[in-house]
């Protein structure tokens, strides 16, 4: 599963009012106890349930945008706060269409993408009545684009058109220009960010998984 830093969320989307508390546990037998305990999800775990539906689902070209920081190899990095802004967004192709499920529904990260796993999982459930197809089920989470003019990824990112870059210059084209264009940073804006934020995650959809 590759996931994308800093989170771009769909323009498209409303934003939850109020997150819900953390609602996805895993169960936790101890040795020696005659009874079953819990804990929360780890960010692993939740990647690991998200990645076994988007496979199910026959999803390609997929990235998973949050604000969950990432190490040098792409990975979240471990030990790590709860960002502010806890939501998370999955963009795939299903059927050569672009489709987005964003979730910031509840208050820990694991749990948003938890809840867009069980999404997949129920919607692939529902399916099976033969109602619906699963393109007609998710037609409401059709990636929409801008409605301004966007530049191509390859301008954003400083790709020269007919090259095909490796995941790791993305990367690293990406980080140096997130040093510029971060809210955070003199200059910068979450105009500026959303749209290098949304180049990478294009560019890795690109050039596959």
């Amino acid at each position: 599963m590759t996931v994308a830093f800093p989170l771009h969320w769909p323009t498209h989307r409303p934003r939850s009012a109020a997150p819900a508390r953390a609602a996805f546990n895993k169960k936790v037998v101890r040795p020696g106890r005659s009874y079953t305990e819990t804990q929360s999800l780890s960010i692993a775990d939740a990647l690991g349930r998200l990645q076994r539906e988007v496979d199910l689902l026959g999803a390609k070209q997929y990235v998973l945008s949050s604000n969950v920081e990432l190490r040098l190899d792409g990975l979240p990095r471990s030990g790590q706060a709860e960002p502010k802004d806890r939501g998370v967004a999955l963009y795939f192709h299903l059927g050569n269409k672009p489709h987005c499920l964003p979730c910031d529904r509840y208050d820990r990260v694991a749990d948003n993408i938890a809840a867009i796993a069980k999404h997949i999982e129920a919607t692939r459930a529902i399916e099976r009545y033969g109602v619906a197809d699963m393109g007609e089920m998710f037609a409401g989470f059709v990636a929409l684009p801008p409605q301004s003019k966007k530049r191509s990824w390859r301008v954003v990112l400083s790709f020269p058109p007919g090259v095909t870059p490796t995941r790791e210059a993305v990367e690293k084209n990406y980080r140096s220009r997130a040093k510029q264009f971060h809210p955070d940073t003199p200059g910068g804006s979450h105009e500026g960010m959303a749209e290098l934020n949304q180049a990478r995650d294009e560019a890795l959809a690109e050039i596959g998984n």
